[in-house]
């Protein structure tokens, strides 16, 4: 995270940080309002840019998203995406920011792992 810690996060902070981790890329693929983070050419978060609030949506390990959606109401079943493996995550300041920093590591992470040996090389050369 490297003091990337901010009293209120922010779409700009979340881009900073994304644009920090090796091999991450921004896209509007589906349309002009919803920016996708990848990695190897793979999803690993996208938000919408012009809706009145912060939403992610973050893949996540599937034991780890029953937990999660347990433990906050702001995080819901991916929508828009498969269920079992997208979380959507309300960042309204009620889950604290470190939390939303390692939900999008853990996404980055679940599909940095998921990439062909030749991708993962690539990225680990950058």
């Amino acid at each position: 995270m490297a003091g990337v810690i901010d009293a209120v996060l922010t779409l700009k902070n979340i881009r900073s940080y994304c644009a920090s981790k090796k091999g991450v890329t921004e896209d509007f693929p589906f349309d002009f309002s919803t920016l996708v983070f990848k990695v190897g050419g793979k999803i690993f978060a996208l938000t919408n840019i012009d809706s009145g609030k912060l939403f992610l949506n973050l893949k996540c390990d599937p034991y780890l998203s029953i937990e999660l959606r347990s433990r906050y109401h702001q995080i819901t079943p991916g929508y828009h995406m498969n269920k079992r493996h997208w979380n959507t995550v309300l960042v309204d300041g009620s889950i604290p920011d470190k939390e939303i920093y390692k939900l999008l590591d853990h996404s980055y992470g679940l599909v940095r792992r998921g990439l062909n040996k030749s991708m993962s090389e690539h990225i680990e050369r950058l």
